[in-house]
């Protein structure tokens, strides 16, 4: 087995755009649940928005990149108040059901044929990413024994991981601030809140919208390292990654979905390499399992790993027990 290369590619998974990609999205998802105690399934739904309305913009009209960005957090603030409205005076289950509908009808949308000749339908979108890579300050990229990244990823990741230090910064000041401490308190009693003439509706609100446009650069930054976007990768799959990774990294902890994306993609990214090496060289017999089947066994031991964790320590690696809802509730 070459383990130069198992060893490589895992971690050039710890820093890599898919870690970028989940932290991003699930610091987003953090304050809607760990913070706020909002059951939001439909996270995806604010990244593929975001990540649309950005390529849509460049691609479909033809106008500045930098637009694209702004018309992308437009959206997502849009979205927010319309899943938040009708939803948010309601107990915590409805949420959840609209939020789950709402980002597969943001799938279906975007991948509608009717709609194709702005958003390509199922193939997506491309040529929108080339005024963010002209930006690009890297002549060429870094190759050691253990990493190697190409000019172009070096840039997106040195991007990505700036993005997800000032969105790490902005929950960590938000959260001690009297505005995250009404939070908190909703997250544990509404009614007390409510009667201390506090309106929990609104505040309910801005963290969902809060929430949505922090995950939305999860969507710009995906879109962006694949020069390429397609609906179908922000199906509802997307969102229950991003469950896991909050719950792994602890859920309410500033760190905990960086902390949780890294270990997540990093066991993954080693297992998926580590079992069609142990099956090519003879260790594992291929009557026990193929390579083909490598994938699929990979994410059974991953998730009998998270379901350890669930049972011996829900609240995550830095989580407390008392701040996650789905051991308190």
């Amino acid at each position: 087995m070459n383990w130069d290369v198992i060893f490589s590619v895992s971690l050039e998974s710890l820093v890599g755009a898919t870690t970028i990609v989940y932290a991003l999205a699930a610091i987003g998802l953090n304050v809607h649940f760990g913070y706020a105690g909002l059951l939001n399934f439909g996270q995806s739904a604010f990244l593929g928005v975001a990540a649309y309305g950005m390529a849509m913009t460049v691609s479909t009209f033809d106008l500045p990149f930098w637009l694209g960005i702004l018309i992308g957090l437009g959206a997502t603030v849009v979205l927010a108040l319309l899943l938040g409205i009708p939803t948010l005076r309601l107990r915590a289950d409805y949420l959840a059901i609209v939020t789950i509908a709402a980002a597969e009808i943001v799938r279906l949308f975007f991948r509608s044929v009717t709609l194709s000749k702005w958003t390509g339908g199922s193939d997506g979108l491309q040529a929108f990413s080339q005024s963010f890579y002209d930006l690009n300050p890297y002549s060429k990229g870094i190759s050691t024994t253990l990493i190697s990244f190409s000019s172009r990823e070096l840039w997106i990741i040195t991007v990505g991981w700036i993005v997800v230090a000032v969105a790490l910064f902005v929950v960590w000041a938000l959260m001690r601030s009297p505005w995250g401490r009404v939070i908190k308190a909703i997250r544990e009693d509404e009614d007390a809140v409510r009667s201390l003439g506090k309106s929990v509706f609104s505040y309910k609100m801005q963290a969902l919208i809060l929430g949505g446009v922090l995950g939305s650069f999860g969507g710009y930054i995906f879109a962006l390292s694949l020069a390429a976007i397609q609906p179908d990768t922000y199906g509802t799959e997307f969102t229950f990654y991003m469950y896991t990774i909050v719950i792994l990294g602890g859920a309410a902890r500033v760190l905990g979905p960086v902390v949780g994306s890294m270990i997540f993609w990093l066991l993954l990214t080693f297992i998926n390499a580590l079992l069609p090496a142990m099956v090519s060289a003879g260790v594992i017999p291929t009557s026990i399992m193929t390579t083909n089947q490598a994938g699929a066994v990979g994410y059974i031991l991953v998730g009998i790993g998270l379901i350890l964790l669930l049972i011996f320590r829900p609240q995550g690696i830095f989580g407390d027990k008392k701040e996650v809802m789905l051991d308190a509730r």
